[in-house]
């Protein structure tokens, strides 16, 4: 039964349209003031009080009038004798209540008073005396209810049977004087209205009862079994309507609220708006909303537009700043609601302020928002009024701010996730410390769609980042490409060599002239890689094997015992997963795999210190050793901060980490499979730049023309000579740091001098001219001895030796 009410009550009925068709009531029902009269005389008759002595003189002066003792058709009687109705009346309205209350005497069933209350005539009633207002029912449930109460009080009255039903009946009526809506609970008191059968009393045998309680919505079974005409109710029903204005529009509220699609559309805005006007009792209060994200505030008012599935989606974004000492921030620095009683009268407004007044406001509440204890935004109620909205608003202002507090912070969730898949589909992983960065990007997408750019595809806008120093380093194996090109080779002899025993085994049991030809060819591969592995060697000599020579092996199986165990032998060499001898490729690179693992996850260690020291953006990766990169500057950073200190701090942390990593590579190669050596580069680059994420790529490169020549640099460093030999500039046990310009030079052999005095390095500082490169010249390089029996090297980067370091630095520049 509950969820038929539910369904049916999913909207709501004008009153009247029940009230102007009294025919769609089947029921007798008959006006008679006769139930009071039998109420007095049963308690009053002997009651030798003076109220009683008073009740026996106003009955008295009714038998006077012989036209209010019975059925009254009439309503003119009622007026008629309007004094003696005030007096009978008094016993059932207070006087002390009688011109706050919300009450009067209706016609049974017929919602249509001849008494009443002013509160109720003022605001109830209609001009033919009907109730007036919407109901929370919709017109075939307010039918069906009214034919249930008339059942329910037929079975209560005649046979007995209580049926305790409690439905709340709200009334909703716009307030002349505001326009507003003003919701009632509507109740019923129906001690006056007496049933009388017609005829014979029909019975109710136990099935019919039970019937009855099957189904209490539904009239057909009423009709059959209890049918109308068989009763009538004569008398009046009181009526009380009690204000639960604030009770429902919270409630309606709390229902928006938690329903993530209310406040999405303009539309929906707007009638939390009105309810908010309904419980303020301001037809002219205006509704806003804020919310921080980082140094951004995305404020959604009167003025936003939104039409998206998140509150702050079309919302106008602002920075931090632009609020800065106005009365948001004043709200949010007392952590109360702030109450401004007139705009224009308050000293130092700010730019903020002065454009609320621009939105015609001059009165405002501003409160803060917290979640768990967190600010996360700020709600206003303005008035173009002064002094509309003061301090006698806060004990409802505090019933909504936990409500609006769950909606901000969903809404933000919801933003944040919708950024957050924009950036993984456009950018897939971010660095934290530039991820502000592209939020803001996003944001100023999403603001750009939603205000109708013609572009329906919503694209970023370019992310580069000014005046930025780059700090890159290099650990790499030396000769990687040779010695894998050894493990090649090897492996690919090992194969060859199994494979000619395969066939010899098999051409000595057979001598047949295709084995023989086929032994030729495998020695004339295996001629042509014994000194030397050329490109497209390996992929042509695997093809040969397993086109010309596996093919056989099923066949030649067959041959004897002796070629079966070869064949055996040849294939239990192979690696299961490619097919082919992989045994000094798989000592190689795991070599190369626990050198790079070992640098990489060191730099991870380390990089948590250095993001302490400052901010920055760090990115490595692994190839035949680790090269890593880091951009420090103030752009980077949301409020912009940055120091030249900074700079040299990470500077000197990057050459003791690359003294850290040669440590602990040159304690590992003897644990290694196949003994490498790993060299150490630094390059210097003391201009600033600018970097630029190409979305294409995913991931930062430089921007412009000329710095383009640092990606150059670093491309092909590695490679460099010293210029009139042919000896690398990179060495084992030794770091190189390449620079262009003498002031670079200048403060890194600083650098360099202060680690010496820690046991980091030790030997002469080399100063060498480099060969040129393709495209780059004028390079030289610095290049110190690391000293690897310096256990004080394998301990963490502590920072108080950077501190020192760039302390002194600072003392020696002052």
């Amino acid at each position: 039964m509950f969820n038929t009410w539910q369904s049916l009550a999913a909207r709501s009925a004008d009153i009247q349209t029940l009230t102007g068709n009294p025919s769609s009531f089947p029921f007798k029902t008959e006006l008679s003031l006769a139930p009071l009269f039998d109420f007095w005389a049963k308690k009053y008759d002997d009651d030798s009080s003076a109220k009683g002595a008073f009740i026996r003189t106003v009955r008295e002066q009714v038998k006077q009038v012989p036209e209010l003792i019975g059925p009254i058709s009439d309503l003119g009687v009622i007026n008629r004798h309007r004094p003696l109705m005030d007096v009978l009346m008094s016993g059932i309205f207070p006087p002390a209540f009688f011109e706050q209350e919300f009450s009067a005497v209706l016609i049974p069933f017929m919602l249509k008073s001849f008494y009443a209350t002013p509160p109720f005539d003022r605001l109830l009633r209609a001009e033919d005396g009907t109730l007036r207002g919407r109901v929370n029912l919709d017109a075939q449930m307010m039918g069906a209810m009214r034919l249930f109460f008339a059942y329910t009080l037929v079975l209560e009255r005649v046979y007995g049977i209580h049926l305790d039903v409690d439905y709340p009946l709200i009334l909703t009526v716009p307030d002349p004087d505001t326009g507003l809506d003003r919701h009632f609970k509507m109740e019923f008191d129906w001690r006056f209205v007496e049933v009388e059968t017609v005829g014979p009393v029909p019975t109710l045998s136990d099935d019919m009862r039970q019937r009855l309680r099957g189904n209490l919505l539904d009239p057909e079974r009423f009709r059959e079994i209890l049918p109308p005409d068989s009763f009538v109710f004569r008398g009046f029903t009181i009526f009380k309507a009690i204000e639960v204005t604030d009770q429902e529009v919270l409630s309606s509220l709390e229902r928006d609220l938690i329903d993530k699609e209310s406040i999405v559309s303009h539309t929906r805005f707007k009638a939390l708006q009105d309810k908010l006007r309904v419980l303020f009792r301001r037809p002219e209060l205006r509704f806003g909303l804020a919310a921080l994200d980082g140094n951004q505030v995305l404020v959604l008012n009167y003025g936003a537009e939104c039409e998206h599935a998140c509150i702050f989606a079309d919302s106008r974004h602002h920075s931090v700043e632009e609020f800065r000492g106005s009365v948001y921030e004043r709200a949010v620095t007392q952590k109360s609601p702030l109450i401004v009683e007139d705009l224009a009268q308050m000293p130092g407004r700010t730019p903020a302020d002065d454009e609320i007044m621009e939105w015609g406001l001059r009165n405002i509440i501003v409160a803060p928002l917290y979640y768990q204890d967190r600010v996360i935004g700020t709600l206003e109620l303005g008035s173009p009024k002064p002094g509309d909205l003061d301090w006698t608003h806060l004990p409802k202002l505090h019933q909504i701010l936990p409500l609006f507090s769950m909606a901000v912070q969903r809404s933000m969730e919801e933003l944040n996730s919708r950024v957050q898949a924009f950036i993984k589909e456009k950018c897939t992983a971010i660095h934290p410390v530039v991820e502000w960065r592209f939020r803001k990007a996003v944001l100023k997408g999403i603001e750009q769609w939603a205000e109708g750019v013609e572009d329906t595809s919503l694209e970023l806008e370019p992310i580069v980042f000014e005046k930025i120093y780059p700090l890159y380093a290099l650990s790499d194996i030396r000769g990687s490409s040779t010695q894998r090109s050894l493990a090649i080779q090897a492996d690919l002899l090992t194969q060859l060599r199994l494979a000619r025993d395969v066939v010899r085994w098999a051409h000595d049991a057979r001598p047949l002239p295709g084995l023989h030809e086929l032994l030729y060819r495998i020695d004339k591969h295996t001629g042509k890689i014994q000194t030397n592995l050329n490109s497209g060697d390996e992929v042509s000599i695997i093809t040969f094997l397993r086109s010309d020579v596996e093919a056989l092996f099923d066949h030649l199986q067959t041959f004897g015992p002796g070629v079966r165990e070869r064949v055996e032998a040849y294939r239990a060499a192979l690696d299961p997963r490619i097919g082919t001898v992989y045994d000094r490729r798989r000592l190689f690179e795991e070599s190369v795999t626990r050198i790079a693992d070992g640098i990489s996850s060191y730099l991870d260690l380390e990089e948590q210190t250095a993001q302490t020291m400052f901010p920055h953006y760090f990115e490595k990766q692994k190839t035949d050793g680790v090269d890593h990169q880091i951009y420090v500057g103030g752009s980077l950073l949301e409020d912009g901060r940055f120091d030249p200190l900074y700079l040299k701090s990470l500077r000197l942390w990057q050459l003791m980490v690359i003294c850290g990593i040669a440590l602990r590579v040159n304690r590992l190669k003897e644990k290694l499979p196949v003994p490498l050596e790993v060299t150490h580069l630094v390059l210097v680059q003391h201009s600033p730049l600018s970097i630029r994420f190409r979305f294409d790529e995913k991931r930062f490169d430089v921007d412009g023309a000329y710095d383009i020549r640092y990606e150059i640099v670093k491309k092909r460093i590695d490679k460099a000579v010293i210029k009139g030999t042919e000896e690398r500039v990179t060495q084992p046990g030794k770091i190189a740091i390449v620079y262009s310009h003498p002031g670079e030079a200048y403060e890194y052999r600083a650098y360099l001098e202060y680690l010496s005095s820690l046991g980091y390095v030790n030997g002469e500082v080399e100063d060498v001219e480099l060969e040129e490169l393709q495209g780059v010249h004028g390079l030289r390089a610095l290049r110190a001895a690391i000293d690897l029996r310096n256990p004080k090297i394998e301990k963490r980067v502590a920072l108080s030796d950077l501190q020192a370091a760039t302390g002194g630095a600072a003392s020696s520049r002052n």
